[in-house]
């Protein structure tokens, strides 16, 4: 049977509507055996593809490559949200078991010479292909060369060790950070430690330790370095404690949580890996498939940042010197005072006070009356929650999506809380992905990391949770709105420095006059949040712009600097790693004591954990692009006052981004929309970086 009459098998976990996983029905021995089978069918219709007889055609190479990947997706990214999402040990080991044969089953295909020559051969005689057909395949013939089809018999099976190696240290740093973050956890055994607190705060400390069977009150981590209780907190002494149990995570402390080791494996492995390829080094292989191009031109920008940014922050960090002084004369200032006492003076300068924000930031009113309502005003969007279709978890909730016509548009998974098992920081993910060729409508998920309120008390966010539901929901729209017919370029299977773009120009809408006002409502009395600290809030935005920037710069560089590495140029003792990253910071001229990086070395899952590593840069270089775009919203998209927010504009956004995904080049994309590439000027001037 040739690949032209195969039938690629359907997905064998059990699914409710819209392709939903039936989660509360499935097992784990089902879930492994599903992808293991879903395996195994994919390799036979590959072989299939190899060696069928026939000249390479779309009905006998391409469509039956793409109308393969839907079965072992949708069972290995129901893993993936079981062990990102609700993980125990029973769901990370198979999770470990399942890493490097996923690796494998993916050097499979683009180790595999036959099917890269019938590619190269459909695009040399494909006669006038569409443009997306042309698009896909130039992806694809550059993804096989870019994983190593040219190697020889010897380099290929080495590119196939490493691999292996590499995906099973990923998921074990995953693992292993995840345990940290939630053995970090400080317990407070005396409420007088909590004195200054809000009682909501307090009760979501209670609660806390009551879901872990803990007396007293916990503070539970976030991925970040930076926690939210040291920016509330008054206590001096229990911040500093919070403060170093977070930068100490992974660092050695505890064997069964050292990260350390990985870390140095991994740099070393991708040092190895990348010149098999070619490349000088990690960095230089990641850049060259994204939108930067080349690491020359990712240094030039941060190195065009960081002056100003380490500037800025120099002269924050002597006005927080001052109110510092005030409780405690003569002291210096500290990475654990950052917080609190730029939270004190941003609230003096601009007569904002975070606690008396959060009553008017309630989860409901933030997700319905302003993250949907921007969407349905930019985009003719509806969502109806779904209660007949469960989640994974408690808290879980499902959407589904209806399109301006009335037609269905997929679902939406929003998964806001922090749960044991539940890995740090906020993330986008797919469980099924839309595409015209197989009929699948988008499933997205949204998860965030929000304290869970005890039983019958709202759910109030603080302003940066407000913003990162906004910039979530962002990447979900991205993977809602896909219109494409290959499923392989749907939605966010962008370059991973162009994938943060729509996530982030979409943070604009939080602080819309018109939305703010719709969601920012007292959670008690309905009241829309007075004025004066609508007012105060919006003027303290820019506030704080040089630590912000100073401790992305810092991570950024720091991921740079290990995947800058060749093999033999990293380190070979555990004892070296913050070593190492205290020398790279300095070089980098980003070192400041009172501000360590978002992520330190031993934590930085983004880095070490897979997907960003080498392009933590990622964020900033979309940054560039979105605040072009806020500003082409702010003008052009304006009609009569609106500042954008209009089915106009959204469709005009919709048309030139969000719904290509990646059928064609992203920054073809962009310029469809702009007329021209990106100004950095916009993001110059947000960042307060400009000389």
């Amino acid at each position: 049977m040739n690949a032209s009459t195969q039938t690629p098998p359907s997905s064998s976990i059990p699914r409710l509507d819209v392709g939903l996983p039936d989660f509360p029905s499935l097992t784990l021995p089902q879930l492994r055996e599903a992808v293991l089978t879903a395996m195994a069918h994919q390799r036979e219709l590959w072989e299939a593809i190899a060696t069928d007889t026939e000249p390479a055609a779309l009905e006998n190479t391409l469509l039956p490559l793409e109308s393969s990947r839907g079965a072992l997706r949708h069972s290995y990214w129901t893993l993936h949200t079981l062990a990102s999402s609700a993980a125990d040990d029973d769901i990370r080991a198979v999770e470990t078991e399942l890493a490097p044969l996923m690796a494998a089953h993916k050097d499979a295909l683009y180790l595999d010479r036959r099917i890269f020559d019938r590619l190269t051969t459909l695009r040399d005689t494909l006669t006038d292909p569409d443009d997306e057909t042309a698009w896909l395949l130039h992806r694809y013939l550059e993804d096989f060369q870019r994983s190593g089809v040219d190697l020889d018999a010897t380099g290929a099976q080495r590119l196939r060790a490493l691999n292996a190696e590499i995906s099973a240290a990923q998921t074990e740093f995953s693992q292993r950070a995840a345990a940290a973050m939630a053995a970090a956890a400080v317990t407070v055994s005396d409420e007088a430690d909590l004195t200054g607190l809000s009682e909501v705060t307090i009760s979501g400390l209670r609660q806390s330790a009551a879901d872990r069977g803990a007396d007293g009150w916990l503070v539970t981590y976030i991925l970040p370095t930076a926690q939210p209780l040291v920016t509330q907190s008054p206590n001096r002494t229990l911040r500093e404690r919070v403060h170093r149990a977070s930068v100490g995570r992974g660092d050695g402390a505890d064997a069964a949580t050292d990260t350390r080791d990985l870390v140095l494996l991994l740099a070393r492995l991708r040092a190895e890996r990348a010149q098999l390829l070619g490349y000088r080094h990690h960095a230089a292989y990641v850049a060259a498939g994204g939108t930067a191009s080349s690491t020359d031109v990712v240094a030039a920008m941060l190195a065009r940042l960081s002056g100003p940014a380490v500037r800025n922050a120099v002269a924050e960090a002597s006005e927080l010197t001052e109110a510092l002084a005030v409780d405690h004369p003569g002291s210096e200032l500290e990475p654990w005072d950052w917080g609190y006492y730029a939270d004190r003076v941003r609230s003096q300068t601009y007569a904002v006070d975070a606690a008396a924000l959060r009553p008017y930031f309630e989860l409901e009113n933030v997700l319905r009356q302003g993250v949907f309502l921007a969407a349905e005003r930019l985009y003719g969007l509806t969502f109806t929650e779904r209660p007949d279709l469960p989640g994974y978890a408690d808290g879980v909730r499902v959407f589904e999506v209806r399109r301006p016509d009335g037609s269905r548009g997929g679902l939406f998974v929003a998964d806001y809380y922090a749960r044991e098992g539940k890995r740090g920081g906020a993330w986008m993910h797919s469980l099924a992905e839309q595409s015209r060729l197989t009929g699948e409508l988008p499933v997205v998920v949204n998860n965030l990391n929000i304290t869970r309120p005890a039983a019958g008390e709202p759910t109030l966010l603080t302003w940066d949770e407000v913003n990162t539901a906004f910039h979530e929901f962002g990447h979900a729209l991205h993977g809602l709105l896909s219109d494409v017919h290959y499923p392989s370029l749907s939605g966010t299977a962008v370059p991973r420095d162009f994938v943060e773009y729509p996530s982030q120009v979409n943070e604009m809408w939080s602080v819309h006059p018109e939305v703010l006002a719709s969601y920012a409502r007292h959670h008690v009395t309905g009241d829309p949040i007075p004025q004066p600290l609508l007012d105060a809030l919006l003027a303290s935005q820019a506030y704080g712009e040089g630590f912000r920037t100073t401790e992305f710069l810092a991570a950024a560089l720091l991921d740079q600097a290990w995947h800058t590495l060749t093999p033999d140029d990293v380190p070979t003792d555990v004892d070296d790693v913050v070593a190492f990253e205290e020398r790279a910071l300095a070089d980098a001229g980003v070192a400041l004591d009172a501000i360590p990086p978002r992520y330190r070395t031993t934590y930085f899952n983004h880095a070490f954990g897979g997907g960003y590593d080498a392009g933590y840069y990622s964020y900033i270089w979309s940054e560039v692009l979105d605040a072009d775009t806020v500003e082409w919203f702010s003008t052009e998209g304006d009609r009569g006052g609106d500042g954008g927010l209009n089915r106009e504009a959204g469709e005009r956004f919709r048309a030139a981004l969000l719904s290509r995904g990646h059928s064609r080049d992203p920054l073809a994309s962009y310029r469809d929309l702009r007329g021209r590439d990106a100004d950095i000027g916009p993001l110059l001037r947000r960042r307060k970086l400009e000389d």
